[in-house]
């Protein structure tokens, strides 16, 4: 075991090594180096397609698995305190851009995408309509689409009908053939992420060759809002964790940097969930049942980071088509981003398409949004970091409140720690 944790290490190791070098090259060699966009674009590909199985095995498991009234104390735990700090992060940054004033003075010019503006009209839909398509009419439509809060409505609903099947036959045959596909997944996975060093390599070269750090100056107090709330949600976060668990802070760092690495290089949440659901459960000691349900459901409905930046963004566009929001606008603009968090999985390149949506629903300069497309790759990076350690941190709060935190794991000490 301590070769697999020196290969974790080394693995974050390379794809922080690839990610500067990516940026350097792309640097050096200019548009060019676009024509490796292709590799990246493989290695996400590779990463999503398992999403979806990885996803629905989760929740099968961890819900059919589950005794007594475990799944729904599980459920109502879990949704209290994502509900919670995604309030919190819309509100911090409501608070941040008032004070900020991050599209204060900003100038805009040229045209956007017209076929983003379709596809953001698409997405124009009342919140009833929203809520309505959390159900699928055929799941095997929603997990061809990807459409992920379908897929974890049916498997919640198909995990409790399981659940009340085991309880009856004492047969847990389907149970375990679940948990048995989680592991086949994972192990897919796992193996994909060998070549994550050179799809890093390739997607930041192509990156930098294409736009370069010029840009960043465009939107750099967007940019500066968005950094300080994460770093205010995260002490957040990291002081309510240790102090309802009672756990050491200063041992997170090191028990999330290899899944920080991935998120802050691929700024996806779902290519990185892999890396998040074995290092909540290896290092951070988690029980499984726990960290499949938790982070399964975080994946599509925690991403705080999103939230916040959602929100920022609008006061953005706000500010720089010198428009006066109402508070009934500026929080229908709060409900919009923390329903978009929950309806969306978060992906590399849905923002433009998000930001554009809520310019419309809001009647705000769609112009302005083309400022925000320029640097989305670097506000990704901040919202993703926080969406996929929040998600570590509300399993720590789920799972201690039923005492499922292994804490000699955590503390690493005892065989337990040296087989994680």
């Amino acid at each position: 075991m301590k070769t697999l944790k020196k290969t974790c290490g080394n693995m974050a190791t390379q794809i922080g090594i690839a990610a500067i070098a990516g940026i350097v090259f792309g640097l050096i060699v200019g548009e060019w180096a676009s024509n490796l966009q292709f590799i990246g674009d493989l290695f996400i590909r590779l990463i999503q397609m398992s999403i979806v199985p990885l996803v629905m095995a989760s929740v099968i498991f961890a819900t059919g698995s589950m005794t007594g009234t475990g799944v729904g104390k599980m459920a109502f735990r879990t949704f209290k305190w994502m509900l919670s700090f995604a309030i919190i992060a819309a509100v911090l940054a409501v608070a941040l851009s008032i004070l900020i004033n991050p599209g204060g003075g900003q100038v805009f010019t040229g045209e956007i995408d017209s076929s983003l503006q379709k596809e953001a009209a698409q997405q124009s839909k009342g919140w009833q309509e929203t809520i309505v398509g959390f159900v699928s009419t055929n799941i095997f439509e929603a997990m061809s689409s990807g459409s992920m809060v379908p897929v974890i409505v049916f498997a919640l609903l198909f995990g409790m009908a399981l659940n009340r099947h085991v309880q009856k036959t004492e047969n847990r045959l389907l149970v375990d053939f679940f948990d048995q596909a989680q592991q086949v997944v994972l192990i897919t996975i796992r193996l994909v992420m060998y070549i994550a060093p050179i799809g890093v390599f390739a997607l930041l070269a192509s990156l930098a060759g294409d736009v370069g750090f010029a840009v960043v100056t465009t939107a750099l107090k967007y940019l500066g809002a968005t950094l300080i709330g994460v770093i205010i949600l995260t002490l957040l976060f990291v002081i309510v964790v240790s102090v309802r668990t009672g756990l050491n802070p200063w041992k997170l760092p090191r028990k999330l940097a290899e899944q920080t690495t991935v998120a802050i290089t691929t700024t996806s949440s779902a290519v990185t969930f892999p890396t998040v659901l074995k290092n909540t459960v290896e290092k951070v000691g988690v029980s499984k049942r726990c960290a499949d349900f938790a982070l399964s459901i975080g994946l599509t409905m925690g991403s705080y980071g999103a939230v916040l930046n959602y929100t920022i963004a609008i006061m953005f566009l706000a500010q720089a088509g010198n428009v006066d929001l109402s508070a009934g606008q500026i929080i229908m603009g709060m409900g919009l981003a923390i329903l978009l968090n929950m309806g969306t999985i978060t992906v590399p390149g849905g923002f433009p398409v998000v930001a554009l949506f809520l310019a419309s629903a809001l009647n705000l300069p769609i112009e302005a949004v083309g400022l925000l497309i320029a640097v989305d790759w670097f506000s990704g990076i901040f919202r993703t970091f926080l969406n996929v350690n929040g998600d570590t941190l509300v399993a720590m709060l789920v799972a201690n409140a039923s005492d499922e935190i292994d804490r000699d794991v955590y503390a690493e000490t005892g065989k337990k720690a040296a087989m994680a």
